[in-house]
């Protein structure tokens, strides 16, 4: 079982930043690939950014040009900076995980926080 726990969420202004971190209780290395998602209000989830653990990175659709997903391997923590914030933005944000355990493909969670960009 891999714990994700999030953090950094909150409020902001249009056009101001905001770097969310995503804990992980393992070493995010083992994990294949971490995301981030986002679910705004009567939206269906999806999908922001990845890293996968040998580094490459995936930015769905225009998101690569404001937001920019990382690691810190020591601490275990993928974090998403978020540029340039605008109020379609708001939305709550999850982490996610995927491994392989075995050929079977494991997915994690974490709780969610809110970000909310208003002026």
């Amino acid at each position: 079982q891999v714990r994700l726990v999030e953090s950094g969420g909150g409020l902001a202004q249009p056009g101001e930043s905001l770097r969310l971190s995503c804990a992980a209780s393992t070493d995010i290395l083992s994990l294949y690939v971490m995301s981030w998602y986002r679910q705004a209000p009567g939206k269906e989830r999806e999908l922001v950014a990845s890293l996968f653990n040998h580094g490459m990175r995936k930015y769905e659709g225009s998101f690569g040009g404001r937001f920019t997903i990382s690691r810190d391997n020591a601490l275990n923590t993928v974090y998403l900076e978020m540029n340039n914030l605008e109020p379609e933005d708001t939305a709550h944000y999850y982490c996610n995980a995927k491994t392989y355990m075995g050929s079977q493909l494991q997915e994690y969670w974490g709780q969610g926080l809110q970000v909310t960009v208003s002026s």
